[in-house]
């Protein structure tokens, strides 16, 4: 496989000086690439500084970008909170569609964006050297995802470098739970281990009301995130969703039979509807916490629940799903929610159902095909193979073509279809995001007439 060029290693290079500076300096011509090379005397700035030194460089193009992916708001109402939620700043109140991250808008549905925004699930990670370094100062995950300085850190990593759309929080889906009263480690060679499986009745009575005071660097972290982004990007926050968090309070960390909770649907379905019912409600509350402390999107990760038959999933996943985008909707009805399902082929008319706003697609389904079956008035994300990243740069580029292609000009949020993976190339999801960018909907769908697609029913 022939590795990145000169000029990928040098663009990487100059991005990492300026990460701005293609976003800033946008290019007429939609097929051709962004200028690179801004004076190095703008490398010790924060990005938002960086943005102020660069902008009187092309005021034409700051104000392009501005008006594809400017600042945006926390829309979460904060009635009936619980005292310990922090108070919405006057400053992230209210601002009008067209002042929100083109990412925002995009799940949304909105018409008449320019382009698909761009962002990868694991964006920030391991396949990064400067992570690798930072791990290696900071040898425990624990620390380095509850830890407030090294969060931004590392959530900001990407962002430098590759200057994403979307800017995802550095946690994990089991973060909140010490703060509902389950404790857990991390062990080198398992993974997560919860000493204490959650398996009775009792178990499910002795469960808290999460304790926002434990998770203070989550909140802590997206207010910091909030600010130094500075509307350029949309900030997104997450959670897992009950089902999958529940198979590691049941089974104790990972599995791959997922046999205990399984089981618990036919021989202890009262103590599973308990626990899934009081994660539900933490999940909601955590979700508005996020959004209080500044994320803008929410994302769902449902990670296990293509383990279940389809039918399964409808009885004992999707009704908590539904649980929380109710509450959601109502403390926080601007706020996009986005559903993921790794293994979803089988389930998405069912994930419809929930009540979200964005479909996230695995690399499984082909981005036609769900598009049909989901129709044009809900947002979808995804899809491309993460292992196109390892393939010659011309045949990325032309897989994020087709799958842009196949998504339509409008609700599409370009994504891959699972995580980054381990040793991927930096160069590759540089020119991953330098593809994305140089996209334009009016271009790539030029006389073409959009069809009005009804979801199969």
């Amino acid at each position: 496989m022939p590795g990145p060029s000169p000029l990928a290693h040098e663009a990487t290079r100059a991005r990492r000086r300026n990460p701005h500076q293609q976003l800033l300096l946008l290019h007429p011509n939609p097929n051709s690439r962004p200028q690179a090379g801004l004076d190095k005397q703008n490398s010790h700035l924060s990005p938002r500084r960086e943005v102020a030194a660069t902008a009187m460089i092309s005021a034409t193009a700051t104000a392009a970008f501005l008006a594809a992916a400017p600042a945006s708001s926390s829309s979460c109402t904060t009635h009936r909170r619980r005292s310990r939620l922090p108070a919405i700043s006057a400053s992230l109140a209210t601002a009008s569609s067209t002042e929100e991250p083109l990412l925002v808008r995009a799940a949304r549905g909105e018409d008449g964006l320019p382009r698909p925004p761009a962002w990868m699930m694991r964006q920030a990670g391991r396949y990064m050297e400067e992570y690798q370094a930072l791990a290696k100062r900071h040898p425990s995950f624990r620390e380095r995802s509850e830890t407030t300085d090294l969060i931004v850190e590392i959530t900001l990593q990407p962002w430098r470098a590759f200057a994403p759309d979307g800017v995802i929080l550095f946690s994990d889906i089991l973060t909140p739970l010490p703060a509902i009263g389950v404790p857990f480690d991390i062990s080198d060679s398992k993974g997560p281990v919860i000493q204490s499986p959650v398996r009775s009745e009792e178990q499910v009575r002795e469960l808290t009301p999460i304790d926002f005071e434990k998770l203070r660097f989550v909140g802590e972290s997206l207010k910091i995130l909030r600010s130094e982004i500075d509307g350029q990007a949309a900030l997104l926050g997450f959670v897992g969703a009950p089902w999958t968090i529940a198979t590691y309070v049941v089974e104790g960390g990972m599995t791959n039979t997922y046999t205990n909770i399984k089981s618990m649907c036919h021989t202890a379905p009262n103590v599973l509807r308990g626990l899934l019912s009081h994660l539900a409600d933490a999940i909601s509350e955590y979700i508005i916490y996020q959004v209080n402390s500044g994320a803008q999107c929410i994302q769902i990760f449902d990670s296990w629940g293509g383990q279940l038959p389809p039918h399964v999933w409808e009885q004992w996943s999707k009704p908590y799903i539904k649980q929380i985008v109710n509450k959601i909707k109502i403390e926080c009805p601007n706020v996009p929610l986005v559903l993921y399902i790794n293994g979803n082929g089988g389930l998405l008319e069912r994930m419809t159902d929930t009540g979200v706003d964005v479909i996230g697609l695995d690399w499984t389904v082909d981005m036609a095909d769900g598009r049909r079956r989901l129709g044009n008035k809900i947002s979808v994300q995804g899809n491309v193979d993460p292992a196109f990243l390892f393939s010659p740069l011309p045949v990325l580029t032309d897989e994020i073509h087709r799958v842009v292609k196949s998504a339509g000009p409008k609700g599409h949020i370009l994504n891959l279809g699972h995580g980054v993976l381990v040793k991927t190339p930096e160069e590759a999801v540089a020119h991953f995001f330098d593809v994305t960018r140089s996209l334009r909907y009016d271009t790539l769908f030029q006389g073409c007439v959009t069809e009005v697609l009804e979801p199969v029913a």
